[in-house]
């Protein structure tokens, strides 16, 4: 078996730190360097419930993409939230690390595992980094439908393909129109819209999307907007992460058993839809 510093320096090449914004927390954030790993867990969110179910199923490593910490701390008291995490990783052995903005900018990244999900062409970056001769790396895709869709139709099958939310999709744009190419971004892209138009794409499917950013972003342009939750666009890197931890140690003959967690940690919990009468004018 591995030791955790060997697995750890296979996910550094994977999504190497210097990727990452400077105000990101990415990198080990507990774990004994020499121990043994023979199981991997890989999820969105270090939260209460993913610790549980990594030392539930026996794992040593629980990779995230959310960071734990993103501000620091002062203390890690069993008594607050984050802290009781920190110990229950810490007694049971269990060592968690981080990839964040370097897994958004990497090659493959979250948006393009955003972009497998729904059977996407990828053309190029969004926003490319200026350091990779390749082109590849960046936040964002740019991709392309194999065959035009109408927004209705695209933002049924991203309903269909990302994992369930009680938000779905929310679709900002005539129904009818139809999409060619679209950008996609996994987690929070609305600071992108200045790319997005720029690129001259159909539409624009993302996470977290303000009223103020999308209503400008509608008066200047016909980009039509596809918001899903910021959960489900990043969970599909899981996924990919995962499968990228096998091939690696299938090459170096390792034998971990690695497992992506499907345990929804959406913080929404249900959806109410809002009515109409015939006038289309609220109730």
């Amino acid at each position: 078996m591995p030791r955790l510093s060997e697995v750890i320096a296979a996910l550094d090449a994977l999504w190497p730190a210097e990727l990452a914004e400077s105000w990101d927390a990415v990198g080990t954030v507990c774990g004994d360097p020499d121990a043994e790993v023979s199981r991997v867990l890989f999820a969105v969110d270090p939260v209460q419930d993913i610790v549980d179910e990594a030392v539930k199923l026996g794992a040593q490593l629980l990779v995230t993409h959310h960071p734990l910490y993103l501000r620091g701390t002062t203390t890690v008291s069993a008594g607050t939230f984050k802290g009781r995490v920190v110990h229950d990783l810490i007694k049971n052995d269990v060592a968690l690390h981080v990839a964040h903005t370097n897994a958004d900018r990497a090659d493959p990244g979250v948006s393009d595992a955003l972009a497998g999900a729904l059977d996407l062409r990828i053309v190029r970056p969004l926003v490319p980094d200026p350091a990779d001769a390749h082109g590849r790396r960046g936040l964002g895709r740019i991709c392309e439908l194999e065959h035009p869709l109408t927004l209705r139709e695209l933002a049924a099958r991203a309903a269909e393909r990302l994992p369930a939310t009680a938000q779905g999709i929310r679709v900002a744009g005539d129904p009818e129109q139809i999409v060619r190419t679209l950008a996609v971004s996994g987690g929070s892209g609305d600071s992108l819209f200045d790319d997005v138009r720029a690129s001259g794409v159909d539409a624009f499917l993302t996470a977290d999307l303000r009223h103020h950013p999308v209503s400008e972003a509608r008066a200047q342009t016909p980009l039509a907007l596809l918001d899903a939750a910021h959960w489900a666009t990043e969970w599909p890197w899981c996924e990919l992460a995962a499968a990228q931890l096998d091939q690696i140690s299938d090459r170096h003959g390792w034998g971990l058993r690695v497992h992506v967690s499907k345990t929804v940690t959406d913080p929404w919990t249900a959806h109410a839809a809002s009515t109409t009468d015939t006038t289309g004018a609220p109730n």
